[in-house]
């Protein structure tokens, strides 16, 4: 079952890196024909269609923030994480080094910066991540984003948090999605802002949820 659930973040993860920052290098060689509109489609998009493929074998996490705040709020064991994770930064790091090979002059590799201050996408990336991760815990059953719903709120709530955001902080969300990008195109300046806010965000969203619903109905392990 752990090779399943391996296999199932690394793919789930590749698909999202490579489709996602695949479209904002495809849009900056094309000279915008994918459109920013497209490219917060297109990551809204590629989750859904991950969670609907991947959310009952290993949850389609596909974001170490994810897996942190479903530990965090005892979704699922905390010696589960390594495996999710390690998973993840496999699949975001094979979708970026492809990249790379496909499109070698592409100086960022749809890597995530901000447009303004760090201080204003870091504040972005937070809430963005909070919206996001309080969206899942109330669609997940345990650590699993599964059933009719779940892949429509989610990649609809990306989505929409890129297509207003995207402009200023990238939306990223994902300390992978933007980690791999990164480090594989060189551009690591403000890097420290997309792997803490995304993690801020989702932990902040766990109290919140649990003070709008049952006792009990967000912080729960199961088993």
């Amino acid at each position: 079952m752990k090779s399943k659930i391996f296999l199932a973040e690394l793919f789930g993860t590749f698909a999202l890196v490579f489709a996602g920052t695949g479209a904002v290098v495809i849009n900056q060689v094309s000279q915008g024909a994918v459109s920013h509109a497209g490219i917060a489609v297109t990551f809204g998009l590629i989750v859904m269609a991950m969670i609907y493929t991947f959310g009952d074998v290993s949850g389609a996490h596909l974001n170490p923030a994810v897996t942190i705040a479903f530990c965090a709020a005892r979704r699922m064991p905390f010696s589960q994480a390594p495996l999710y994770i390690g998973a993840q930064l496999v699949g975001a790091f094979l979708a970026s080094g492809l990249l790379k090979v496909l499109f070698p002059t592409n100086e960022k590799l749809g890597a995530t910066l901000p447009a303004g201050s760090w201080q204003q996408s870091f504040i972005l990336e937070v809430m963005l991540t909070f919206i996001l991760m309080l969206v899942i815990l109330s669609v997940s059953t345990g650590a699993k984003e599964k059933g009719i719903t779940a892949g429509i709120a989610i990649g609809g709530v990306i989505m929409l948090e890129a297509m207003f955001a995207g402009p200023i902080c990238g939306a990223s969300m994902n300390p992978v999605r933007s980690l791999a990008p990164a480090i594989c195109s060189g551009h690591m300046e403000y890097l420290w802002v997309y792997l803490a806010a995304p993690t801020l965000g989702a932990l902040l969203a766990i109290p919140a949820c649990c003070g709008v619903r049952e006792p009990g109905c967000c912080c729960v392990r199961t088993t």
